[in-house]
């Protein structure tokens, strides 16, 4: 059974997701991709936080070229079969699909992870091409050139190694084997390879600069794609009636496209709707994801800025350099804020940086509770004393708790 050369495992999460009452269709994306197959613009990579959508992106496309199966019903009723393309594509490609959070059972070094991916593309082309069982090939390259044909890679959490800290002195190794894999291939027709982190930084000389990069900072062309639309976020309100748009609004709300237009984190919405209860439905999957985690580098510098934002103000900063894979931990002040941005911590726009929604503003109250942010913590933690305490006119006991705090 195939492992990454046209399995079915894409379509199977596609089919699912389209099934789902809460489903949104973004496969206007698709038109957009293809118009890339076969150009020197074929290598794409898409980076946005957790839970926007960038998964169910790639099992679309896997879902939508490949030719080991036909998924045209699936497909006629969403927006791609409207455009003019749509037929010359579907189910016509080879797809390779790699998932790099895969770890291996046995053995923890770099090299038996790599083992994971060399030898399920290997085993995989036999399969698929017997013929070459009797010819000897120097690497992975050599036998796709031989088959005489083209694939679609998509790849999936392309930085894991990087955003897990894993094999950090093998991290030149793993751009290469990805420069090697990919770069001026003959067999490549396309690339979409999606995480959170950027590539650029920490791909030197020519690496990996094929790729045209996509990030939560700058994106021309993808972003309506990751994240809700205002429109496609009431579409899904009015599948329910617990939940008012206003509510939402309030929640999720808070990304914004170059236009200006609102993007919501999807996932939270739908968590949202399909428990009928707004609250936060914020994720962590480590350290990497947590306000805490980044303030700590220099709360110094920070401080002044976090409060400002968790009483709903904006800070006026110029951010121009991305946070990517294999980049130190972030010290100064702006290194701080592009690190969260990459993480969807914060937004930016128009020089503005504030805290999204109120899902993250419950994330950054509670890292001001922290000891490390010293009087502003005392104050955070006795804030509900000090306002019942003003309330009722007791002068006495706020100047008791402003003293202590100082």
């Amino acid at each position: 059974m195939a492992i990454c050369l046209n399995t079915k495992s894409t379509y199977n999460l596609f089919q699912m997701l389209v099934n789902d009452t809460f489903f949104v269709d973004k496969s206007a994306i698709i038109e957009k991709l293809s118009a890339r197959i076969n150009t020197p613009n074929r290598y794409i990579c898409i980076t946005k936080p957790r839970r926007f959508g960038k998964t169910s992106v790639l099992n679309m496309l896997g879902a939508y070229y490949c030719k080991a199966y036909d998924s045209k019903v699936l497909f006629d009723g969403l927006k791609i079969a409207k455009t003019a393309a749509y037929a010359a594509h579907l189910n016509q490609y080879n797809v390779v699909h790699l998932s790099m959070n895969s770890i291996p059972d046995d053995g923890n070094a770099y090299e038996d992870y790599m083992k994971l991916f060399k030898n399920a593309i290997r085993r995989d082309i036999l399969e698929a091409y017997p013929q070459l069982k009797e010819q000897e090939f120097n690497s992975l390259s050599e036998m796709l050139v031989a088959t005489d044909k083209q694939f679609i890679f998509i790849i999936d959490e392309w930085d894991y190694i990087f955003s897990h800290e894993l094999y950090p002195e093998h991290y030149g190794d793993f751009l290469e084997f990805l420069r090697e894999l990919l770069k001026d291939k003959p067999y490549v027709a396309l690339v979409y390879m999606t995480g959170v982190l950027p590539i650029k930084k920490y791909s030197t000389g020519s690496a990996l600069n094929m790729f045209k990069e996509y990030t939560m900072l700058k994106d021309p062309s993808f972003e309506e794609y990751f994240g809700f639309t205002e429109d496609e976020t009431e579409m899904l309100c009015k599948k329910q009636t617990a939940l008012t748009m206003e509510e939402i609004r309030d929640w999720y709300n808070g990304y914004q496209t170059k236009d200006g237009s609102r993007l919501y984190n999807p996932r939270s919405v739908v968590c949202a709707l399909e428990d009928s209860a707004c609250q936060s439905y914020w994720t962590r999957t480590g350290k990497m994801d947590e306000v805490l985690f980044f303030l700590k580098y220099n709360i110094a510098q920070v401080r002044d800025d976090v409060v400002k934002m968790v009483n709903g103000n904006s800070i006026g900063i110029d951010i121009e350099e991305e946070y990517s894979a294999g980049q130190e931990n972030p010290a100064s002040r702006k290194d701080i804020y592009a690190a969260m941005i990459t993480y969807g911590l914060l937004s930016y726009s128009d020089g503005e940086l504030r805290i999204p929604n109120k899902e993250l503003m419950i994330e950054f109250q509670n890292a001001l509770e922290d000891d490390d942010f010293g009087c502003v913590a005392e104050l955070v933690r006795n804030s509900g004393e000090i306002l019942d305490a003003t309330l009722n006119k007791r002068g006495d006991t706020v100047a008791s708790y402003l003293h202590n705090i100082h």
